[in-house]
């Protein structure tokens, strides 16, 4: 230990000083190099939670959903991926700061502060919205790899809800946070072929800038789903439980619980974690569209049936190479794969936050599953009523853009507590949401409301 504090020591000058000035240290690495590799470092040990949350909103509910307004309007509805972007990294930064503050997941907190009806109903709808979450990512997982491999469906739905219990089960916090953060990288498929192609930049960026609307059902209702695959359940309850995992790593919170020790910098480095999250899963959706808007709508595909047909948007990419068709689809499957291993645990994991919290559970991945039964097995059972709904036979695809419809509608009533604990200085503190965080959280619960009632409206009046 005391080498290691000696190297620290060491480097420390070497930013202040120059290396010229501490003897040794040009032995151990040039200055710039040294300057480089810290930073890189720090910024890797900042991102925990909101990037993981981030990533794991481009999950495959939120690639099919942004998919389908892609092949379905064009760049019709390119301009929420701008718009959403103070919407998104203001709740998610309130749910973050809830749990950083009360030492509590959302539902620990919800706990304290209202009644048990009110707790069993946000725990109710976010358990629900999240099993069939699952089922649908499972389901687009086993489509996606049936791409490459030639195994039934259903054989490849077991095999994803196997292999994704037992990672969340047996794998430590810290290493599967490390391996979260990577899956996050398979998004970058839909950049590249962005960039690729031929795009008219000067329409795409009046299609991001001027809001498009219409007030038919076939547009309120991708639209309700692209806000709910966006701003989801799931993610409150996450995030807000990932950074009380992440001060009991940092020893700022007993694992028995009680009040965490927050300093500034924790509350800096919460904040520009959150918002490095939430502007990757903007800038991942807003690719998705423009890829599919100029692949699929521009050759006349409006209607994603197929993880087949959702692949061709990264067709371009690989265009040039024998067999691009297969490679695409092999690329898409990774894409999908990836964040399905990236996006199902983050929902099975928050509804065992809230259900552990509820009930007085002991919770957190950091603990062994021999000390948190109850919470590994909302995990396990969870997962596997899952996997269960792909039995019903219900198109993948299709089930995929249902669930980011229901996730909109959901999100509603969670959105008006999440607005009314951090407006609460009796719970928040001195850490309570600001003027402009309070009234971003209380507009984003306006625009949701209001999303979700006029696609109800349209439906019953037949627009």
């Amino acid at each position: 230990m005391a080498n290691i504090n000696d190297f620290e020591g060491k480097v420390s000058k070497v930013i202040s000083e120059g290396v010229s000035h501490v003897p040794g240290a040009s032995a151990i690495l040039p200055k710039r190099k040294v300057i480089k590799r810290l930073k890189f470092n720090r910024i890797l040990r900042i991102l925990g939670p909101g990037l993981i949350t981030g990533a794991a909103d481009d999950d495959p509910s939120g690639i099919a959903t942004y998919s389908q307004t892609g092949a379905q309007f064009g760049f019709g509805q390119l301009w929420t991926a701008l718009y959403q972007i103070p919407l998104l990294i203001a709740v998610q930064e309130a749910c973050a700061r809830i749990g950083a503050v009360t030492g509590k997941g959302i539902a620990g907190v919800v706990k304290d502060n209202y009644t048990r009806k009110v707790l069993y109903g946000i725990v109710l709808l976010v358990v629900l919205a999240n099993t069939i979450n699952v089922g649908t990512d499972i389901g687009a997982v086993a489509s996606a790899a049936r791409l490459v491999v030639n195994i039934p469906f259903i054989a490849l739905c077991v095999i994803t809800a196997l292999i994704i219990a037992v990672l969340e089960v047996a794998v430590s916090y810290k290493l599967y946070a490390k391996i979260l953060k990577w899956l996050a990288l398979a998004l970058l498929a839909y950049p590249i072929t962005a960039l690729i192609i031929h795009e008219p930049w000067g329409h795409i960026l009046h299609a991001t800038l001027v809001p498009n609307i219409s007030l038919s059902f076939s547009f309120l209702f991708i639209i309700t789903g692209v806000f709910g695959t966006t701003i989801s359940p799931y993610m409150f309850f996450w995030q807000s439980s990932g950074e009380v995992e992440e001060e009991i790593a940092a020893h700022m919170v007993a694992q028995r619980g009680g009040v965490p020790r927050l300093t500034r910098r924790f509350i800096h480095n919460l904040r520009l974690d959150t918002t490095m999250g939430m502007l990757a899963s903007e800038i991942g959706q807003w690719f998705i569209i423009i890829s599919t808007a100029t692949v699929l709508f521009g050759h006349g595909i409006h209607n994603i049936n197929s993880a087949a047909q959702a692949a061709k948007a990264l067709q371009p990419l690989v265009h040039s190479f024998p067999n691009s068709g297969q490679l695409a689809k092999d690329i898409f499957a990774v894409g999908i794969i990836g964040l399905g291993f990236l996006g199902i645990p983050v929902l099975a994991g928050s509804s065992a936050y809230a259900m552990s919290e509820a009930f007085g559970w002991k919770e957190g991945l950091y603990r062994k599953f021999s000390k948190a039964k109850g919470f590994y097995g909302v995990i396990i059972v969870g997962t596997l009523i899952g996997l269960l709904i792909n039995f019903l036979g219900i198109n993948p695809i299709k089930a995929l853009v249902f669930t980011a419809v229901f996730n909109g509608v959901s999100s509603v009533p969670l959105l008006f507590l999440i607005a009314r604990i951090n407006s609460n200085k009796n719970i928040m503190g001195e850490n309570k949401g600001g003027r402009l965080s309070r009234s971003v959280v209380w507009f984003t619960f306006g625009i949701m409301a209001a999303a979700a009632v006029a696609m109800f409206y349209a439906l019953f009046s037949g627009a």
